[in-house]
């Protein structure tokens, strides 16, 4: 049995099994109280056919695996999606950090009009980091872990990859419990399993 915590950042690389661990945490949280709820906040945006066809699949297997999570879409304003939604018996699963920090950094033509306000990328970390600490119930982060391969080419590229290890690395700090997943397998970084 899965023990939730008060708050949890789940890493990995693609198709490595992070979704899948927040979605059981979360539907672990569903079955200890009739009282409780749990909210997916998803950053991704359907900027071409495949991640349309993407968002539509992923909300299609999270409603068969955990039926009574209810998903807000929210691709910018995330640290006011965290104090929105949480409470002491929501479960908040944002999936994922990665696709934020990219709408943020790099956002696709047609959504640069929906851009907040400019706030520099330490403001937007430093708000997320706040709505971590003072979220009233269990979080629980999913992002991507692409700094363990080669070093990309284009400036960019290398720029984005730095930007996320330092994001990944401040909401470590403010979590409770981090697991990096591989091959569908929890490695327990911080905290108890």
């Amino acid at each position: 049995m899965l023990e939730v915590a008060r708050s949890e950042l789940i890493l990995g690389g693609q198709r490595s099994g992070k979704s899948r661990r927040a979605e059981m945490l979360a539907r672990q949280w569903l079955a200890q109280s009739p009282a409780h709820r749990a909210v997916l906040v998803a950053t991704g945006q359907p900027w071409d056919d495949e991640m349309r066809e993407r968002i539509a699949r992923h909300q299609q297997d999270r409603a068969e695996r955990v039926p009574g999570m209810t998903t807000v879409e929210e691709p910018l304003q995330l640290p006011q999606a965290l104090a929105a939604h949480g409470s002491a018996q929501t479960l908040v699963v944002v999936d994922c950090l990665t696709l934020w920090l990219t709408n943020l950094l790099m956002p696709a033509e047609k959504f640069k009009k929906n851009r907040p306000p400019a706030l520099s990328l330490p403001g937007q970390t430093a708000m997320l980091l706040e709505a971590i600490d003072s979220s009233p119930g269990p979080l629980v982060l999913v992002g991507n872990e692409i700094g363990l391969g080669v070093i990309p080419l284009g400036r960019e590229v290398r720029a984005f990859v730095d930007a996320l290890g330092r994001l990944n690395q401040e909401v470590a700090q403010s979590c409770e419990r981090v697991t990096l997943m591989a091959a569908g397998l929890p490695l327990i970084l911080k905290g108890q399993p």
